[in-house]
């Protein structure tokens, strides 16, 4: 037993020194300049990239899957790198790692999965999928269902595999050979910071992992980071991560009605489903408030298991089952009394199997700090970690 866990032990140094096999994807569109600094930030690092994006911007598409009805372009894709007529799946003219396709941003992850990875590399299922980083924050509920870049990761997730959204406060869209390498500024290209910190909180988790998945079946992260001023100072080019939680100030929008254009636009409000905590820690910050906060980046667990707690929510005010009606029965499939033999219940097995608690990691920040945390305290948020790649 004990030459055989050696081998493992090994196996699973190996792997890292060899890296990872991981995807990468957006909705801003597959010549984005975050996009393509992330790309070669984590090549940088010895793992082995992919990237398959949209031809054009499919921002807000949420996890809409739809694939292209035309077997060539219609338009020129995103800063006309492609132009009309080509083929609508293809490879960047100058690296045969990078694929775009016109489709939303789901659509992407199911076509690297099923097409792209199996055809052209030398790997099908990635270790992990990274999407964005976007131009623009994605913060609350509302942005997790709306965001083509958090669609993305959620249905890598679905599928079985870690993902972790990347968004960046820097909004204007801009093309990778618009990236500089250094700025008025005397700095990197904000493009340039903001894969770079996205490549170290992913190259953290990888070295959790220590060979093992980088996050648990079912776990995706959504990551927010702030506006990155190295055009013109360095007064935010360093952001620490912060443990946040979706609900919390977080914003949606309401259908505005101008009479005199007979057309409707949107403004944000503040709503309370939107920022009812259930499921998570309700201590932790809410990742709203710390991107309003300052130069500070925020990271929020996820699961794509959407099924509310039945009984008292975490602030323990209401049970749940109170207002759940009879025909549904919680504890066994027993019929109520007076139904009939064709009456359906909806019920939950009388037990669940136990679960083990997951095992204490240990992340290793850029700077050389090392920071450990219980996995499940990461999780389910015991506690708020703050540290600085």
């Amino acid at each position: 037993m004990r030459y055989c866990s050696i081998l493992a032990t090994f196996a699973a140094l190996h792997q890292i020194a060899q890296g990872l096999n991981i995807l990468i994807t957006n909705d801003d569109g597959f010549g984005s300049a975050n996009t393509r600094e992330l790309y070669k930030q984590m090549t940088a690092l010895g793992h082995d990239c992919y990237v398959v994006a949209p031809a054009t911007d499919q921002s807000d598409m949420g996890g809409r899957v739809d694939f292209t009805s035309s077997a060539t372009l219609t338009t020129n894709s995103g800063w006309d790198i492609i132009k009309a007529g080509a083929p609508a799946i293809g490879n960047d003219p100058n690296d045969s790692h990078i694929f775009y396709y016109n489709g939303t941003p789901a659509a992407q992850v199911m076509v690297a999965l099923d097409y792209v990875l199996p055809t052209f590399a030398n790997f099908s299922t990635p270790d992990l999928v990274l999407t964005g980083p976007n131009f623009g924050w994605n913060l609350g509920p509302f942005m997790y269902t709306l965001s083509g870049t958090v669609g993305a990761a959620y249905a890598a997730v679905e599928r079985g595999i870690p993902a972790i959204a990347f968004s960046s406060g820097n909004s204007d869209q801009t093309p990778y050979y618009w990236v500089n390498a250094s700025t008025k500024a005397g700095l990197q290209d904000p493009a340039t910071i903001t894969a770079r910190l996205a490549a170290n909180l992913a190259q953290a988790l990888i070295k959790n992992a220590a060979g093992s998945r980088v996050l648990p079946l079912g776990y995706g992260i959504t990551v927010n980071m702030p506006y990155i001023t190295s055009h013109t100072s360095n007064q935010c080019i360093n952001p620490p991560f912060v443990l946040t939680r979706m609900t919390g100030d977080a914003v949606i929008e309401k259908a505005v009605y101008d009479p005199k254009t007979k057309v409707f636009s949107y403004s944000n409000i503040n709503a309370g489903g939107a920022n009812k905590c259930i499921n998570g820690d309700c201590s932790l910050p809410s990742e709203t408030d710390v991107m309003n906060t300052g130069c500070m980046s925020s990271v929020t667990f996820f699961t794509v298991d959407y099924d509310a707690p039945y009984r008292a929510t975490c602030d323990n005010a209401t049970d749940v089952t109170t207002i759940i009606p009879i025909v549904v029965q919680l504890n066994g499939t027993t019929p109520p009394p007076g139904s009939g033999p064709n009456t359906t219940v909806v019920g939950q097995p009388p037990s669940m199997p136990s679960t083990s608690s997951p095992p204490r990691v240990t992340a290793i920040a850029s700077s050389g700090v090392v920071v450990e945390w219980s996995l499940s305290a990461l999780l389910f948020g015991l506690g708020i970690a703050v540290f600085s790649l």
